[in-house]
Order: C-alpha cells, then structure tokens, then sequence
C-alpha cells in the first residue's frame, strides 16, 4: 500500500458491474491537483526542510495561487499528512468488512499481519528509501508530529462508531489505534537503525501477536 492521501483513479467503467461507480473528470483533476500539489511540498519539503519552505513557495511550485492551495490544504502540514488521508478510516473499514463470524479484533489483527507481509509503510515495516525519507520527514518535524495525532484522534473516532459507539468502544478503540501506532512507530525505528525489513519482520510478527493477546486480555496478566 502506498501512503498516499487518495484513492486509485477508476477511469470511465460502466456503473452496470459491481465495482465502485465511476470517478468524473472533475473529482479525477481535483484528485490530480490534490497529488502534485502534495508532491511538490514534500519534494521542497525534504530538500531544505519543512520549516524552511513557505506556503507561498510551494504554491508557485505547483503554479497555483495561495488561496487556492488553502482550498485544498486547510494547513501546511496537510501537505503531508495528505498521503494518509486514506488510512483514517481504515481501522473501521477493517471492522465493517469483516467475514462471518469473525471479531473486530482479530480482523484488525489478520489486517495488520498482512500489511507486515506486504511490507506496508503504514506498519512501519519498509526500507524503500523514498518511504525512509518521507517518514524521518514526518517524526523529524514536531508540527507534523502534533497534527499526526489529530488524523490518528480521528482515525480512533472512526473506530469507535464502527464497533457500536458506547464508551466501552470509544475506550476500546482508544487502545488498539495506540497499538497499531505504536508497533508501527517501533518497526520504523529499527530500520532507521539501520536493520531491513526483512531483518526486523519476524520481530514486528511476533510484537503484534503479543500486542493482540494484551488488548484481548487486558493489562493484568
């Protein structure tokens, strides 16, 4: 999975079959405009550093106006935060796509195990360098850090209302997105050490299972 902040382009399908309904031509520029703005921001963003360029800059790079970019990206930090637009939901996804019969829990877990496998960047577990750049990019800079918290407090939300919406589910959604953030955060760590993914995959398996029996078990032993 790519982190990025939208979804494939679908092209001109027919809505007869049983896929998602076609994308326009202006949701499809829009979707455009959203990536090479995003682009742009982060290529100046990881040349001279996130402080160090203005918005005004990465406008003129993208040749559009401020305003303009602002219609797209409320804050600076969404420039980058934009690629993981797509992932907020993704937990309540996980949970509302689940198979017969099977939990919340261990849909979440089968779904984290599997983007191990795939060496998904969202789990921390990639080397590609591109990814390496974009996420010492991100943990290197303390407001992009602040602002990730509020696409992970929504990400939480998102969670909770997917699993029923009491305080029991806000309390349990609470807890498993801190898992997956912070196994994730613990991967990356290790291969910014210098480990690869593949060094440290077996490690990260056996964390999230240990990870999974806690939040199934609680914190008591």
């Amino acid at each position: 999975m790519v982190m990025n902040g939208e979804n494939p382009a679908n092209g001109d399908r027919s809505d007869s079959g049983d896929g998602p309904p076609p994308v326009g031509l202006r949701e499809r520029k829009k979707r455009l405009t959203y990536q090479a703005v995003s682009d742009a921001a982060i290529t100046m963003f990881l040349e001279r550093g996130f402080d160090k360029v203005s918005v005004a800059e990465v406008a003129a790079a993208a040749d559009i106006s401020k305003p303009t970019l602002f219609r797209y990206f409320p804050a600076k930090e969404d420039l980058v935060l934009h690629r993981f637009a797509d992932h907020e939901d993704e937990a309540a996804r996980v949970v509302t796509g689940r198979a017969p019969g099977e939990t919340p829990l261990d849909a979440l877990r089968r779904h984290f195990l599997d983007g191990l496998d795939r060496r998904d960047p969202v789990t921390g577990l990639c080397d590609v360098p591109q990814v390496l750049a974009f996420l010492r990019l991100l943990y290197g800079t303390p407001a992009l850090v602040a602002r990730l918290h509020a696409y992970q407090g929504r990400s939480e939300a998102a969670l909770a209302r997917a699993l029923g919406g009491g305080v029991p589910e806000r309390l349990a959604a609470g807890q498993i997105i801190a898992v997956l953030r912070i196994l994730a955060l613990e991967n990356w760590r290790r291969i910014d050490a210098g480990e690869s993914a593949d060094r440290v995959y077996a490690g990260a398996v056996r964390e999230a299972e240990e990870a999974f029996v806690q939040l199934r078990t609680g914190l008591e032993p």
